[in-house]
């Protein structure tokens, strides 16, 4: 059925208008009506990727940045299918943070992002799946938001609200560069591609339940040799995590593999994790062996764990993160 019909429910003539010239059909009283904002602003291939639907500005430094999550996907899922995943909320920051930088501060869609640090907090019990999507509504400041010659940075405090309450609140710090700093920056790396590796053999992955996971195809760790060490290993093709080509492991990739690196050491104990708060200090290559390290943290609540994850590739820090949740039966 197309979207402009008669209330009758019969297929709408091209002038159809009743006596009083007012459009008759049946989605009169559906306004505004709603979209996402362009995939482009937030660095997106596929439309379905895409959480955020709109903006304002509230002050100089202060956007009201509008949201969706659907009741399910494909890859942001949790175990018992009852919430959204936690770590939704960090690809929702990300994302209000490149809108803002492309569409209220002037950085072209050209440029390049560089993200030195993301972390998020959730409230669990904001996050049940209910009858209908989740509107989200994320307030986002804006913090020494400038250019420094070519390139441009910025620090946001974002926190996301569904309803009246909030679910979840994080920070992030990026830059933005232009494709031929990027290309200088990366050098021969910038050659690399996740699509050609696409049919490389890997190592099998660690079990899905041991890493949080549902389906073995979202594991992005191998065993490796030692506990509470793994080898990352994500899927070139997975659909979400690369739903394009790069040139080096994603950051999401770095805090998926964060926070199943914290789900593995706390196997056999019903951990769910609220929140992740990653340092990023350099590039993860395709072609080096990239470790996963863990070391699991003082908590002084019973019923909270901490755990440190560390990446290295040779004697190079790639990332650090700090993993932090709740045991879900206590």
């Amino acid at each position: 059925m197309t979207l402009l019909t008669f209330e009758n429910n019969i297929a709408a003539p091209s002038n159809p208008r009743t006596g009083g010239g007012q459009w008759t059909t049946r989605c009169n009283d559906i306004q505004p009506l709603t979209s996402t904002v362009p995939r482009e602003y937030v660095h997106r291939s596929a439309i379905a990727e895409v959480f955020l639907t709109g903006y304002e500005r509230l002050g100089d430094e202060v956007f009201r940045v509008t949201a969706q999550w659907p009741r399910a996907h494909s890859f942001f899922t949790t175990s018992d299918g009852l919430s959204h995943d936690p770590v939704q909320a960090a690809e929702t920051i990300r994302q209000s943070a490149l809108l803002l930088a492309h569409a209220e501060y002037g950085v072209p869609l050209t440029h390049n992002a560089l993200v030195w640090s993301l972390g998020f907090k959730t409230e669990p019990s904001e996050l049940l799946i209910g009858a209908n999507p989740s509107d989200l509504e994320l307030i986002v400041v804006c913090r020494d938001f400038a250019w420094q010659g070519n390139r441009f940075s910025g620090f946001i405090e974002v926190t996301v609200r569904r309803g009246n309450r909030v679910a979840a609140t994080g920070t992030g710090l990026f830059s933005c560069v232009s494709p031929a700093v990027y290309r200088r920056l990366r050098g021969t790396y910038a050659a690399a591609s996740s699509s050609s590796l696409w049919d490389v053999p890997r190592p099998a992955p660690i079990p899905a339940a041991s890493a949080g996971r549902v389906f073995p195809t979202d594991v992005v760790l191998s065993p490796g040799d030692r506990p509470g060490r793994w080898l990352l290993n994500p899927h070139f093709g997975h659909p979400v995590l690369f739903e394009h080509p790069n040139d080096h492991q994603p950051g999401m990739v770095l805090i998926e593999a964060a926070r199943q690196a914290a789900c593995g050491v706390l196997e056999g104990e019903p951990f769910r994790p609220t929140g992740i708060e990653t340092f990023f200090h350099n590039y993860a290559e395709f072609e080096i062996p990239c470790w996963i390290e863990t070391e699991i943290a003082h908590s002084s609540d019973p019923d909270v764990r901490v755990v440190q994850v560390t990446g290295r590739q040779g004697d190079v820090k790639t990332f650090e993160a700090t993993v932090t949740g709740t045991v879900a039966d206590h």
